[in-house]
């Protein structure tokens, strides 16, 4: 799976768009994903990711940098044997690429605005 482009607002991966924020995990893109929190990334907001079992989340915190993970969250991901890394979306997309490029099961959770 690739994500060919972002800019604020939109993300084209593997040549479909979306406007809303997504989750790719297993090979699949789940789009409209909502936080319970807003800006605020809880287990609950994450819970495909967690039952797939990826050995990396990538999560693009925005184009400002707005979302953040909530360290209760980053433990339980990390009790779960995945590795967290967070960057503004446009950094989050060239690293989901480079791991998926790589062969890792890496999976994204990416906001696409603020």
């Amino acid at each position: 799976m690739r994500i060919d482009s972002y800019e604020f607002g939109r993300v084209v991966i593997d040549g479909a768009g979306f406007t809303n924020d997504v989750i790719i995990v297993g090979g699949v893109v789940h789009g409209e994903w909502w936080r319970k929190e807003g800006h605020v990334i809880r287990p609950e907001d994450l819970r495909l990711v967690i039952e797939a079992g990826p050995s990396i989340l990538v999560v693009g915190c925005g184009a400002y940098g707005m979302c953040k993970v909530a360290e209760r969250t980053r433990q339980e991901l990390e009790a779960e044997g995945i590795e967290v890394e967070e960057y503004g979306t446009a950094e989050a997309v060239r690293r989901f690429n480079e791991l998926s490029a790589g062969g890792v099961d890496a999976a994204a959770a990416l906001h696409l605005t603020c």
